[in-house]
């Protein structure tokens, strides 16, 4: 009986090791001015390089995914045009946007991996007009915070970046939601909505830390 207990105990630290590792990760790459991917392969490509090394724009995304899917085939549709139509509009307004201080990306990032992942964890009844907005919200964000990027690091093709990025959160959204959809065994499900818990988990650690650090700024 002991030796069970020490057992679970040594995977719930090990899980507790993992998941701090990655919420570490995810603020590593949301401080890097990794935005600015360059591929070589022009404009469009640097766009869809972007957003699969960031994982502070790609994790949300795909957790939004994962919620269309679990309310089933109209909200997986809406979401599928939404967000990459709602994602570039952000990000052409953060182009045109005019000097603005730094935005809170971290904080963004955290609130969303927490609101989207315990949404998915809960299998939240939500209708399909919810999950539309939430597709919206998304997108309009993160895409605007991309778009300010793109601007300071004087990326004079960021449109057709911001275009790279949209291509890819339709196949993402098409691919992720078109899966959940298809899964019918209640076991299934339940292993979408543990991953929901793991993000959400990671989104409070980022939290944890974001805050953290934010608290500190003033005595540096």
């Amino acid at each position: 009986m002991k030796t069970n207990s020490l057992q679970g105990g040594g995977r719930r630290s090990q899980a507790g090791g993992l998941l701090a590792g990655l919420a570490l990760l995810l603020l590593g790459s949301a401080r890097a001015d990794a935005h600015l991917v360059t591929t070589g392969l022009g404009p469009v490509y640097d766009g869809i390089g972007h957003f699969c090394l960031s994982p502070d724009d790609m994790l949300p995304a795909f957790t939004l995914a994962l919620l269309a899917g679990l309310r089933g085939a109209a909200a997986g549709r809406r979401a599928l045009w939404i967000l990459p139509v709602a994602w570039l509009a952000g990000g052409l307004g953060g182009l045109a946007a005019p000097g603005l201080p730094s935005p809170p990306e971290q904080l963004a990032a955290a609130l969303a991996f927490l609101l989207l992942g315990g949404l998915v964890a809960a299998d939240a009844g939500l209708p399909t007009a919810v999950v539309a907005s939430l597709a919206g919200l998304l997108g309009v964000t993160h895409g605007f915070f991309n778009g300010l990027a793109m601007r300071e690091g004087g990326a004079a093709t960021g449109s057709l970046q911001l275009a790279g990025v949209a291509v890819t959160l339709f196949v993402l959204t098409a691919l992720v939601a078109a899966v959940v959809v298809s899964l019918h065994r209640p076991w299934m499900r339940i292993v979408v909505r543990v991953g929901g818990s793991w993000i959400a988990a990671m989104g409070l650690l980022l939290l944890g830390w974001t805050l953290h650090q934010g608290a500190r700024m003033p005595l540096q």
